[in-house]
């Protein structure tokens, strides 16, 4: 199942590993801004030998064709950064750049996959089949992967694997569970218009911050109370900006928020309430309110078949002890946009070691990763490749 010849490779790059993994955390680049990443991943390619085309914006496609016809996989790794301060001021790798950082593992990801192409590269004329590889920008804004697909990416690919590192596993522990992974991410912004006013005499007024309030209190029955409490759905309101003094009865109220979901049928129904609810509690009020609604990630659902898989090369790579069932997260993962395309999964490949202060929550500015992970991850990319062209 697995390649004795990927396993002594990535571990004798495994320093060269974690160096690519600390250059691309301090040097972080947000969505569609990648340039400066994107080259790099062109430049280590070219000195692999590997032929690479850039998409636009930012982005890169390659391939490792195998010495005998077969099948084409894909590996897929994200490469932007957030707007997040960095505050481990202490590492010698810490960002650079003010007010971003790679607070969720897509520098990692992005080392992972370059090694394990190098690892791949090296053993070619074994393959039977052509390795794509994917690296991804604007993952972040969930556009990315879309965006990718649009440009080819997925053409003539018959499986796709990805990988994100997981601060609330264990150091190299591997997850990877047939159905649902991550959730389907909407967000909405909802204005309400009322009519402004001297806080002294409500009576003439339409207060817009009573409106918005009543929403907020009231939208979540739609999922305590009309969807089936064995299909998990969030309904979170992040934000809300009303009123401009404390005298002054609110005008305008802006509510922003997110919904995550994994099954079609339920996605539709929320969206359906929300904009029930908006226009009755606003009807009721006397007020007015639009809503913007947009549709981000699909839910990621791993094939059975490629999950399986996975565990039987993680088991065979790692020990059965490296195996473990994470729960499916509300996160979301535009890798979703892949497998509306082609057969595939995706792992998760614990990070979390309290002794080394990596058990921070994704986007969180203290996230860090345990680098012991990154071989593992590495690997098991390179490993899933072969083992899947085999097949």
């Amino acid at each position: 199942m697995i390649h004795p010849k990927l396993k002594e490779a990535i571990q004798k790059y495994s320093e060269e590993l974690t160096s690519l993994r600390r250059q691309l955390h301090s040097e972080p680049e947000v969505a569609w801004e990648e340039f400066k990443t994107t080259t790099f991943v062109c430049q280590y390619l070219e000195n692999l030998g590997i032929p690479y085309r850039r998409t636009v914006p930012t982005g890169v496609i390659a391939e490792i064709k195998g010495g005998h016809a077969g099948k084409t996989v894909a590996l897929r790794a994200d490469m932007d950064a957030l707007p997040v301060e960095e505050l481990n001021k202490d590492l010698v790798y810490a960002s650079k750049e003010e007010g971003k950082m790679h607070a969720c593992g897509h520098d990692a990801h992005t080392a992972m996959l370059l090694i394990a192409a190098k690892a791949l590269n090296d053993i070619k004329e074994e393959l039977t089949g052509t390795v794509r590889l994917l690296f991804q920008p604007a993952e972040e804004v969930a556009q990315g992967a879309k965006e990718m697909v649009k440009q080819g990416a997925m053409q003539g690919v018959d499986n796709i694997f990805g990988i994100h590192i997981w601060s609330q596993m264990p150091t190299n522990k591997i997850s990877c569970q047939p159905g649902p992974s991550f959730a389907a991410g909407d967000w909405f912004k909802i204005t309400f218009k009322g009519k402004g006013g001297h806080g002294a005499m409500p009576h003439t007024c339409i207060d817009a911050a009573v409106v918005a309030s009543a929403f907020v209190m009231n939208v979540q029955t739609i999922v305590s109370r009309t969807i089936d409490a064995q299909s998990p759905a969030v309904v979170t309101v992040g934000k809300m900006d009303v009123g401009t003094r404390f005298n002054v009865i609110a005008e305008t109220a802006v509510i922003e928020g997110t919904i995550r979901c994994f099954y079609p049928e339920t996605r539709e129904h929320i969206e359906t309430q929300l904009h029930h609810y908006v226009e009755s509690i606003a009807q009721m009020y006397g007020a007015t309110a639009t809503i913007e609604y947009t549709h981000g990630s699909q839910a990621v659902i791993n094939d059975e078949w490629s999950a399986k898989l996975v565990q039987q090369v993680a088991a065979e790579a790692f020990g059965e002890e490296a195996l473990y069932a994470e729960k499916p997260t509300m996160g979301g993962e535009d890798f979703s946009f892949y497998l509306s395309e082609a057969s595939g999964s995706f792992a998760l490949v614990g990070s979390g070691n309290p002794e080394k202060d990596t058990e921070w929550a994704h986007h969180h500015g203290k996230f860090n990763i345990d680098e012991d992970a990154l071989v593992t991850g590495a690997e098991l990319y390179a490993q899933y490749a072969w083992a899947y062209l085999k097949h």
